[in-house]
């Protein structure tokens, strides 16, 4: 397994009011979820990632402004015609 190496500065955490671990899993879930929202990763890869469950990972998209899923028109139409009946 490949790993990436990000420097910071110590003051970041710090300034954030969090643990260096904390701030690391942070950053790792934030990695992830931009990554899920431009398309570049699944669910599954992102919570691999991120180190997480897939749920707990969807779960936090909303934390980092990012929608766990995103529906085109043809598939709200597709979802809600039932209820339309």
């Amino acid at each position: 397994m490949k790993k990436l190496l990000i420097e910071y500065s110590e003051s970041i955490p710090a300034i954030l009011n969090l643990s260096p671990d904390n701030f690391e899993q942070e950053a790792k879930i934030a990695l992830a979820v931009k990554l899920y929202e431009m398309g570049r990763l699944t669910s599954g890869q992102a919570a691999s990632l991120a180190c997480i469950s897939r749920v707990a990972f969807l779960l936090s998209c909303k934390r980092y402004g990012s929608a766990s899923v995103e529906w085109d028109q043809e598939e709200l139409e597709a979802e809600f015609s039932e209820a339309r009946r």
